[in-house]
C-alpha cells in the first residue's frame, strides 16, 4: 500500500510539474538575466509602457539567507492594450498589467517568459477581442525577442 501512495504522489507530483508552464512563452536569452531584463525595460519606457515594478526574487531570497538563481519579474503595462481585454472579460484584469519573467536556470541558460494573451483568452474565456489579442502576443513576441537578442 505504501508503495502504490508514493507512486501516486509521484505521478500528482510530476503532472504539476509537466503543467506548471502552460500557457507561457519562453524565448531564450543570448544575454546575462540582469542583461536581459534592463533591455527589455528600456525597450519599454522607449515605446511608452508603463513600467510599474521591477521585482528582483535574487534580492529577496539573500534577506532570508537563501540563495536563488537570477529571478526577475518585470510588471508592465499600457491601458491602451490592456482594458479592450478587460472590457471583454473583466475577470482578466487579474493577469493584467503584463508580466515577463528573467529566469538563469541550472545550467546557466537565461529565458524571458511571459503569458500567452490566447491562453489567458482561453483562461479567461474572452470573446471578440481577437484583434487585440493578436496585437499584444506580436507586441510581447517583439519585445521578448528585443531583450533576448544579440
Amino acid at each position: 500500500m505504501k508503495k502504490i501512495i508514493m507512486a501516486i504522489s509521484c505521478i500528482v507530483c510530476f503532472t504539476i510539474t509537466a503543467n506548471a508552464s502552460e500557457g507561457l512563452v519562453v524565448v531564450k536569452s543570448a544575454h546575462s538575466a540582469k542583461d536581459t531584463a534592463d533591455k527589455l525595460v528600456s525597450m519599454l519606457e522607449k515605446k511608452g509602457m508603463t513600467v510599474f515594478i521591477r521585482i528582483d526574487h535574487t534580492a529577496g531570497a539573500k534577506k532570508v539567507d537563501k540563495t536563488l538563481r537570477p529571478t526577475e519579474v518585470v510588471i508592465f503595462g499600457n491601458p491602451k492594450a490592456g482594458t479592450p481585454v478587460m472590457l471583454c472579460s473583466q475577470n482578466a484584469a487579474i493577469d493584467f498589467p503584463q508580466k515577463a519573467l528573467i529566469s538563469e536556470d541550472i545550467n546557466g541558460e537565461v529565458t524571458l517568459s511571459y503569458n500567452d494573451p490566447f491562453y489567458l483568452a482561453k483562461r479567461h474565456n474572452i470573446q471578440g477581442c481577437d484583434k487585440v489579442l493578436t496585437k499584444i502576443s506580436t507586441i510581447l513576441s517583439n519585445f521578448a525577442k528585443g531583450a533576448t537578442s544579440k
